[in-house]
């Protein structure tokens, strides 16, 4: 039934799927910055992201794609694995952004640093329980805390 409707609503134009307020300025932040390279591991397929990046004109944002259609479900770590060898980082230097404990727990699977955000999915009691190494309450502070988790992963390794 599921499917059905869903061809069904995708008949009558594409859904609205609006951005968190903020997130803009976040992902070109991020992508501006010349030591940082985005990457998008998510449970939605490639067609679905495909149409986002273009909707946004984010094509060249982001330098790894990894979604559902390519790898087992989250928590695996097998998205955040490949985008590291599509990037050329290594886990110390990555950050994990998600809304679910299951992205918390894939990236420390991955031996990533889990940053968790408060305006998503599960609530903050699950991120934490899940492993976030930190908890962005804001997307104004998401570039901040960004910088902060991977200075805080470099001073541990050092």
């Amino acid at each position: 039934h599921y499917k059905a409707a869903f061809t069904e609503r995708r008949q009558e134009g594409p859904p609205e799927e609006p951005l968190y307020p903020g997130i803009r300025d976040v992902i070109e932040a991020l992508a501006g910055q010349d030591d940082i390279a985005l990457a998008i591991a998510t449970g939605k397929s490639r067609p679905g992201v495909d149409r986002l990046l273009q909707r946004e004109g984010w094509q060249s944002a982001f330098s790894s794609i990894q979604t559902a259609d390519q790898h087992p479900s989250k928590p695996h770590p097998s998205m955040i694995f490949h985008a590291l060898q599509d990037v050329g980082a290594a886990a110390e230097e990555t950050v994990m952004i998600g809304d679910t404990s299951f992205d918390m727990e894939m990236a420390r699977s991955a031996n990533v640093a889990a940053l968790g955000v408060t305006w998503g999915y599960h609530p903050v009691s699950a991120l934490r329980r899940a492993g976030a190494h930190h908890i962005s309450h804001a997307t104004e502070c998401l570039v901040d805390d960004v910088g902060r988790v991977l200075d805080e992963r470099r001073q541990s390794v050092a």
